[in-house]
């Protein structure tokens, strides 16, 4: 709290500063899809009814899994090259791969 005095006045008025976060944090992010195929958006509120959601809520969902696997790919193709230069590009990519599976199951 700040306590300040209007100028040549008596009175004492208390003021409260809040923390003020950029308005851009407090909207929500929209995508818009244009052009989606009928067939496409019928299978996805068949799929979201399944699941007992709305289509905005399966199709937030399904965002969250995709932009959690793009990380997986990521982090996989760093794996990738580090041991290609490990090994000086002696090993395939399916043998990387397979090792990354190997090293998963066990």
């Amino acid at each position: 709290m700040v306590l300040a005095s209007p100028a040549g006045g008596r009175s004492k008025v208390w003021v409260q500063i809040a923390p003020i976060r950029s308005t851009l944090d407090l909207v929500p992010r929209v995508i818009q899809v244009r052009d989606v195929p009928d067939e496409v958006h019928d299978a996805l509120v068949v799929a979201a009814q399944a699941q007992g959601l709305s289509l905005t809520r399966y199709m937030q969902r399904e965002l969250e899994h995709l932009a959690s696997r793009a990380g997986v790919v990521r982090t996989n193709a760093e794996v990738i090259r580090e041991t290609k230069a490990e090994v000086r590009g002696g090993v395939s990519r399916e043998a990387i791969l397979a090792a990354i599976r190997d090293g998963r199951d066990g």
